[in-house]
């Protein structure tokens, strides 16, 4: 039996929350979002403790088809490219090759309020900030809300989740039986650093995501409008270069070591690195999405990522589209539309997990090889003189949505194996045989 129209709860008013809201509002739903925390009134929020967002073309498209995507562009900064930073050289790895092909660092709390503000102003959508769920009962799909003015009971025609990898209403639903999920973390984590503006500009290149690659560990920066850069230390909890080693010989020293360069335009780094908390990185997988056909996970909630591929916000984003899709063409039907959500996505979920792993291990380590660097200008190439045939996995991901994740993680490795087979006894382009790769492409 159809749930009958009534109140469309979404619990998490973050990124995806708002814009599932804006879309949905879009078609009359009129949902309610429910949100643990208060309203941003600041005309600039605080940063968060969380890596920058790169936002590319899923999100993007995302954000265009919600009829957005204006609004936010003045908070977005385009980064065209990776800048190495090795033995105090630079060296510049263009994302892509047409103009159209670059990222966007944007902050994560700047991006979250314009959503908010969009949904609630111009799309009419309720927000119930301070308002938290605390549990949900799996036999009526509704949730059990705490707020200010006390507890109570939200009866809901269908509950989305969108709060999250700490979900509480997956949490629930584990507790209750209703959905399996596990989180495998890495045995590295993070911390937050800031690389103010110098002189009033920006310190290093702005329109490129900095990286310096240590092999088994890395630093990273991402431009700001501010002229700033936000930095991320990535390193692995114990061993030789660890969090655990620099808490016993001094942040200073580790630094003036490792990213000797980058120590100096750090100038509140033992202050930030004592204060800012160190934080996990893991991979959420989860099954099923739903219960019940009356309740819904969707973006993190149901399957976050490590954020090595700059993927979490867009596969999320995705996600909203495909829902809305679905309302589209199934109406009300959540039991069907729950269904087709999770069969539609599911596998991309899991595409874009194991790829933006193994694009951890690329940034830190495999981007210094000669080798690496060969491919990535053999596949540009390739792509140049076989544009329908080669697209570099890396593009298909960011800039090619109409490109499923799995489909890119299959044709990329395949690309994997042909790049391998036509560089084994090439040291530069010259000595690869063009000829025999256009055989090779032809069979893709």
């Amino acid at each position: 039996m159809k749930a009958q129209p009534g109140p469309l709860v979404i619990v998490g008013g973050g990124l995806a929350g708002s814009l599932l809201a804006i879309l949905l509002a879009r078609r009359g739903l009129q949902p309610l979002v429910v949100e643990r925390e208060a309203p941003s009134d600041s005309p600039a929020p605080a940063r968060d403790r969380s890596i920058n967002l790169a936002l590319a073309a899923r999100g993007i498209e995302a954000l265009r088809q919600a009829d957005v995507l204006a609004a936010v562009e003045p908070l977005l900064m385009p980064m065209t490219g990776r800048m190495l930073h090795e033995n105090g050289t630079q060296r510049y790895l263009p994302y892509g090759q047409r103009s159209d092909e670059r990222i966007y660092s944007v902050e994560r709390a700047a991006l979250n309020r314009t959503l908010s503000e969009l949904a609630q102003r111009r799309f009419g959508v309720e927000y119930r900030f301070g308002h938290e769920c605390t549990g949900v009962d799996t036999t009526t799909g509704s949730a059990r809300i705490e707020s200010p003015q006390g507890v109570y009971v939200l009866a809901a025609e269908l509950l989305i989740a969108t709060d999250g990898a700490g979900s509480s209403v997956r949490k629930a639903l584990q507790a209750a039986g209703a959905v399996h999920a596990t989180e495998d973390f890495l045995d590295h984590g993070y911390k937050e650093l800031t690389l103010p503006p110098h002189r009033g500009e920006f310190a290093l290149a702005p329109h490129a995501l900095h990286i310096w690659p240590r092999g088994g560990f890395m630093l990273i920066a991402l431009p700001n409008l501010d002229r700033s850069f936000t930095a991320t230390l990535f390193l692995p909890f114990t061993g030789d270069a660890s969090f655990a080693a620099i808490d016993s010989g001094g942040v200073a020293a580790f630094f003036g070591t490792h990213f000797s360069d980058a120590r100096p335009l750090l100038p509140a780094l033992e202050r930030e690195y004592r204060e800012h908390p160190v934080g996990r990185l893991g991979t959420l997988t989860c099954r099923p999405w739903s219960h019940g056909g009356r309740m819904l996970l969707l973006g993190d909630a149901a399957h976050a990522i490590v954020p090595f591929h700059g993927q979490g916000m867009n596969a999320a984003f995705e996600d909203c589209l495909e829902l809305d899709a679905l309302v589209a063409a199934h109406g009300r039907d959540w039991p069907h539309i729950c269904t087709l959500f999770e069969r539609n996505r599911a596998d991309n979920a899991a595409a874009i997990a194991a790829m933006a792993l193994e694009n951890y291990r690329e940034m830190r380590d495999d981007v210094r090889s000669a080798a690496f660097k060969l491919k990535a200008e053999l596949a540009f190439e390739l792509e140049r003189r076989h544009p329908r045939q080669f697209v570099p996995r890396y593009s298909m991901v960011m800039f090619h949505p109409e490109i499923s994740y799995a489909e890119a993680r299959r044709r990329g490795a395949v690309q994997a194996k042909l790049l391998e087979e036509l560089t084994r006894n090439a040291r530069t382009l010259a000595d690869v045989d063009f000829a025999r790769a256009g055989k090779l492409v032809a069979e893709l």
